[in-house]
């Protein structure tokens, strides 16, 4: 059958049997109807060259890698639901944090009023724990993958901000006699800093889950081009018979049936008939466009009251449709060529930014 292998990372790549990719070397995968592959690979929407056999996270940048292959069916992302779980919960926890920190610049101190500073400090150590352990557990993953890859990005501020102002506080909670007389303030206390760590990872997780629905909602493009591919077609057989089969066994060829209200299953021309075809999915014409013996269809588009025999010129990945569903998805998966001058500023933005910190703390200190 032709077409019947494809790469999943060369759109227009295409195999009678079984073999490896002219271009980049991979295996070539057993195609299904809307040009889609049977075995899923995951690559970075950011770094396209970063590709894998499972789900994961992109070992440059940190992003979860997206599936290349889009199924018509609505899945949840679990990546979405696993960010949203987290940020829910940490924005509960993180507000009285927040509250309890600033409470006292508000006139009155209220929060000085009500308990001491042992015992505020004491709440917010309590409250912040499980936002920085549980809700900013993803964060440190990736920010120890950036720095083994050699990678420096943002989750690796985003680790080492979090980390160093929650156990910073920490040990000032539990052991503040380790800290010299100029780290206390006019009461003797040493300062903590457990509201900026919740507050750093409530705000990124809700930014992960802004980024996630924005992706999520641009796929929604592709669904609607594959729920336009039929999954069946109603072949004649050489003894005249009819017999209704699945998209992904057709051949060029192929003699098909087309009734009435069904949609063009393959690209091809009508031996038979007379009828009308909606071809506003292609064209965006409202009309419908007659069409008799002799004349091309395009697979996707809609019969309209007349019976046709159709030859099947081309099937699988070769129609029309889907080498659209193709370009969607490339398109969708390229970045912009300002993206490869942001990853050389990352290069150095990350530790310039780390460095500044270091000597910033030294400076303080002294």
């Amino acid at each position: 059958m032709s077409g019947e292998w494809t790469c999943p990372m060369c759109p227009g790549v295409e195999s009678d049997v079984a073999a490896d990719c002219p271009k980049c070397g991979m295996a070539l995968e057993k195609a299904l109807p809307g040009g889609n592959a049977a075995a899923i690979h995951y690559t970075c929407p950011m770094h396209p060259e970063v590709v894998s056999d499972e789900a994961g996270d992109c070992p440059i940048c940190g992003m979860a890698l997206e599936a290349v292959a889009v199924v018509p069916e609505d899945e949840p992302n679990p990546e979405l639901g696993y960010m949203a779980r987290r940020f829910k919960a940490s924005i509960w926890l993180t507000i009285p944090v927040f509250v309890l920190a600033m409470g006292d610049m508000l006139p009155g101190r209220p929060i000085s009023t009500l308990m001491t500073v042992q015992l505020r400090t004491i709440f917010e150590f309590l409250l912040a724990t499980p936002v920085v352990v549980w809700g900013g557990w993803v964060f440190f993953e990736r920010g120890v993958k950036s720095i083994k890859n050699r990678s420096p990005n943002m989750f690796t501020l985003i680790m080492l901000g979090v980390g160093i102002s929650y156990f910073y506080s920490v040990v000032a909670l539990l052991a503040p006699d380790l800290f010299p007389a100029d780290f206390r303030d006019a009461a003797g206390h040493v300062g903590v800093y457990f509201e900026a760590a919740a507050v750093i990872v409530t705000l990124v997780l809700l930014g992960q889950v802004l980024e996630l629905r924005a992706r999520e909602k641009t796929g929604s493009a592709i669904k609607a081009l594959l729920g336009l591919a039929p999954t069946l077609a109603r072949r004649l057989t050489p003894c005249g018979h009819e017999k209704d089969v699945t998209i992904d066994s057709l051949n060029v060829g192929d003699r098909l049936r087309v009734r009435p209200g069904e949609k063009v299953p393959v690209d091809g021309v009508i031996e038979e008939g007379i009828s009308v075809i909606d071809e506003s999915m292609v064209t965006g014409e409202p009309l419908p466009v007659s069409k008799a013996s002799g004349d091309s269809v395009v697979a996707g588009t809609i019969n309209g009251t007349g019976s046709l025999i159709v030859l099947a010129e081309k099937v699988g990945t070769n129609t029309l449709l889907s080498r659209i569903i193709q370009m969607v998805a490339a398109a969708q998966r390229s970045r912009a060529p300002i993206q490869n001058l942001a990853d050389r500023v990352a290069a150095w933005f990350v530790p310039t930014v780390t460095l500044s910190s270091v000597l910033t703390f030294v400076a303080w200190s002294v």
